[in-house]
């Protein structure tokens, strides 16, 4: 016998933010990656890092993963209103 386990569903996202509807979009976001001891953007190849995404939280992980908190912060800017 297998017992199944319910979890009450929640409107609310891990960041505390709303899910959105079916069909609704959230909206884009620059996410970038940026050196604590500077203030500035990390740079490759002398452009600034960028990710463009509608899923700020899992692009800010991917940035940091592997990386310093103590030096590497991800600065997340909605885009447009």
């Amino acid at each position: 016998m297998t017992a199944a386990t319910t979890f009450p569903r929640s409107p609310l996202g891990q960041a505390g933010r709303a899910i959105p509807a079916a069909g609704q979009l959230l909206p884009t976001c620059a996410v970038r990656l940026i050196d604590r001891r500077t203030g500035r953007p990390h740079r490759i190849n002398g452009s600034p890092l960028v990710l463009f995404t509608r899923r700020p939280e899992e692009a800010a992980a991917e940035l940091l993963d592997g990386r310093d908190p103590a030096v590497w912060e991800a600065r997340v800017e909605p885009m447009g209103t």
